[in-house]
């Protein structure tokens, strides 16, 4: 018999995780709770959890510095919650590598639309050709069936959205693809919210590839399109 998948629920309002964690367990998920900061990182490190709803404002300290710790060890989903529409540009500025965010109130039905959307995302197969399964790009080697990446023969600690969103620019080197192709990729077709996450992401992944958006060796912003690989 199939094991549960693990849900993390991290919020300060002791009756909101009760009640996301109950619709989660209704769909067979099963559930840790955490309402601080630091409890948060904690339990994202015994229970493991594939998928973790994070509220933004949190005590001990907030869900965006949970979020910045738990990446260093975690590859889970992300979910961040904010009590504010103001709060959405924070989350997509400042998100240490969440992957969606839903605004406060909301109907835990929808929370649970986003969740099973983020479960099908296609993380395997994003971003392969037909080709090789080897690419290089001048010093930057993606090997999409080991899903490792090196820079200079190092090898690059890329999360699974990271290295989906690499290598999905990476099997159409030449090609200047837009946000919604992107997402369409790694995200898949059926995820909604605001396209801009695609930004914070690559931001992370200049960071991590060494890369400089002013002077790129590596990826190409293309204004008023979107994103694609330094042309060799």
């Amino acid at each position: 018999m199939t094991e549960p998948l693990q849900m993390l629920v991290v919020d300060d309002e002791v009756p909101l995780t009760q009640v996301v964690g109950s619709y989660l367990e209704r769909e067979g998920f099963e559930v840790t709770v955490a309402h601080t900061g630091p409890d948060a990182v904690a339990a994202a490190r015994a229970s493991r959890p594939v998928l973790i709803v994070l509220d933004v404002m949190l005590p001990g300290f907030d869900g965006i510095e949970a979020c910045r710790q738990i990446r260093q060890f975690s590859d889970a989903y992300i979910i961040m919650l904010t009590a504010r529409d103001e709060e959405v540009d924070k989350i997509l500025g400042l998100s240490m590598g969440a992957d969606d965010y839903l605004v406060k109130p909301f109907s835990p039905r929808e929370l649970i639309a986003r969740v099973r959307a983020m479960l099908r995302r296609p993380r395997v197969s994003a971003g392969r050709s037909d080709g090789d399964q080897v690419v290089t790009l001048g010093g930057l080697t993606i090997d999409t069936e080991a899903r490792t990446a090196t820079v200079d023969e190092v090898e690059v600690d890329l999360t699974r959205t990271e290295f989906d969103l690499l290598a999905a620019m990476a099997s159409r080197p030449k090609a200047a693809l837009t946000r919604r192709q992107l997402i369409d990729s790694v995200w898949g077709p059926g995820w909604y919210g605001d396209e801009h996450v695609v930004d914070v992401h690559v931001g992370h992944l200049r960071t991590k590839l060494g890369d400089d958006a002013s002077d790129p060796r590596f990826i190409r912003t293309v204004r008023g399109v979107g994103y694609g690989m330094v042309p060799r």
